[in-house]
């Protein structure tokens, strides 16, 4: 827990010094052991009643308001324009300190497990770590997926803390005057426009931040993806995205919506630990395109 007073400090700390350090500082297996002996302590005393009970209350737990059959629809259509990515099927776990180590995301905000890995909060940073894996043999590597996710910070009243969402990554070296970044930036842009519309929006947009003047002008040149400058853009900055990043915005027949996100990170160079490898990013929400979408007639 991060809280230095309230009851985190009072169950973390004791007489003997914090709690915390002492688990924190135990050999990964040993914690492991520790872990898994306490959650099964901690089951043993449930009956029936009480999961069932908190299965009605767990925000984690409760299924999607949402019909099965439109999420279905809306991941198919964003899946069929991805037709220049391999698609794979990632695992719900990530190892711990995926999110925080790599993606620069507190640690607070993704839920962790007893065995050394937390579960998967943004099917990019899986995405990440794949293809930092092929990049030892696979010049470029573009990947895609769509996956459930869960994110631990609280959410608003009527949204659940699970939800799907459309990743794509394309991972490759730098190969000079932002060649690879402007290639792979259209291919991203394209195709996530052209998901938008298959699903049926009468109107797609980008709205660009840029975050280093090179970077200026770069989606200019993308066909039919009207671009707008977005400079008053909060979240994102200060080390998750560099160079430049964006926001999808979609109408399915009222107002431009929020759908999707993307940008350049460091991901795959602080994996690898090399100053020329490039990555970009780019996801759409499943859940919110198909809150967005009209009732079948």
């Amino acid at each position: 827990m991060a809280h230095d007073d309230g009851p985190g400090r009072r169950v973390l700390s004791g007489p003997g010094g914090s709690a915390a350090d002492v688990l924190s500082g135990l050999p990964g297996a040993d914690l492991t052991t520790v872990q898994l002996e306490v959650a099964r302590r901690r089951a043993a005393r449930l009956v029936g009643p009480d999961v069932l009970r908190r299965h009605r209350t767990d925000r984690f737990t409760g299924p999607s308001p949402l019909p099965f059959a439109v999420l279905r629809r809306v991941e198919d259509a964003v899946v069929g324009t991805a037709t220049a990515f391999d698609l794979v099927t990632l695992s719900p776990l990530v190892p711990l300190g995926t999110h925080s180590a790599v993606a620069g995301v507190a640690q607070h905000r993704v839920v962790p497990t007893g065995r050394g890995t937390e579960v998967a909060a943004d099917p990019t940073t899986g995405l990440a770590l794949e293809a930092a894996v092929r990049r030892s043999a696979e010049d470029v590597v573009r990947l895609a997926t769509v996956q459930r996710v869960v994110r631990a910070q609280p959410v608003p009243a009527g949204l659940f803390a699970h939800f799907s969402l459309f990743g794509a990554v394309t991972a490759g070296r730098d190969s000079g005057d932002l060649a690879f970044e402007r290639q792979h930036l259209a291919e991203h842009a394209g195709m996530l426009a052209a998901a938008c519309r298959a699903l049926g929006a009468s109107a797609v947009e980008l709205a660009v931040t840029v975050l280093d003047p090179r970077f200026e002008g770069l989606l200019d040149a993308v066909p039919d993806v009207p671009v707008r400058p977005f400079p008053d853009r909060e979240g994102g900055r200060g080390g998750y995205y560099e160079g430049l990043c964006f926001k999808v915005y979609a109408s399915f027949g009222d107002e431009l919506a929020e759908v999707g996100d993307g940008g350049f990170t460091p991901w795959t160079r602080r994996l690898l630990g090399n100053a020329k490898e490039r990555l970009l990013t780019s996801a759409l929400g499943v859940d919110r395109l198909a809150t967005l979408l009209p009732a079948p007639a």
